[in-house]
């Protein structure tokens, strides 16, 4: 099993503002109305583990735009709605643990997103490989893509390229030793 991050950072680290807000992201240029890579990187998943904020922001969106199944980890939901049902799960617990019952029901690369879930998967070793793309704007504050971890994780770096003269956008594979 592969477990990947594919996220875009402001220039000092955030992935949301202070009060969770992903607005900033509509200011990027796109003239072409590129994905960023993002179907390429998309058609090589199996599932998407996501935590709780992540989901209700993506409610936020109007309309549910993943076809994969959605996995929200969570300790404080226990149900989704309706509309819904068959295409999201809500899942509890230990991340290794987590990894372990979906290998088992068959996924085998899962697209990791949200701040403290991403944080929880690197903290286990869960994480083989991360895109992120940096967006030329400094926040101040918000939620943090990396907080705290209790060992250093090491990681190789495969590329980067820049995306519309605006992105940075770089990939790199953990190291297991």
């Amino acid at each position: 099993m592969a477990n990947y991050v594919f996220i875009a950072t402001s220039l000092d680290g955030y992935i949301a503002d202070a009060d969770g807000g992903i607005e900033w992201l509509n200011d990027i240029p796109n003239p072409d109305n590129s994905d960023f890579g993002y179907a390429e990187f998309i058609s090589g998943i199996d599932a998407i583990v996501m935590g709780r904020k992540s989901y209700e922001k993506v409610l936020t969106f109007g309309s549910w735009p993943y076809e994969l199944p959605v996995f929200v980890l969570s300790s404080k939901l226990d149900s989704v709605p309706g509309e819904l049902s068959g295409k999201i799960e809500i899942i509890h617990g230990d991340v290794k643990e987590l990894v372990g019952q979906l290998t088992s029901r068959g996924y085998r690369n899962l697209y990791v997103d949200g701040g403290m879930v991403i944080q929880s998967f690197l903290n286990a070793g869960l994480i083989d490989e991360m895109i992120i793309t940096r967006v030329p704007i400094l926040l101040g504050d918000g939620i943090p893509l990396f907080g705290k971890i209790s060992n250093p994780i090491k990681f190789n770096h495969v590329k980067t390229v820049i995306l519309n003269n605006y992105l940075v956008q770089s990939n790199y594979t953990r190291i297991t030793e």
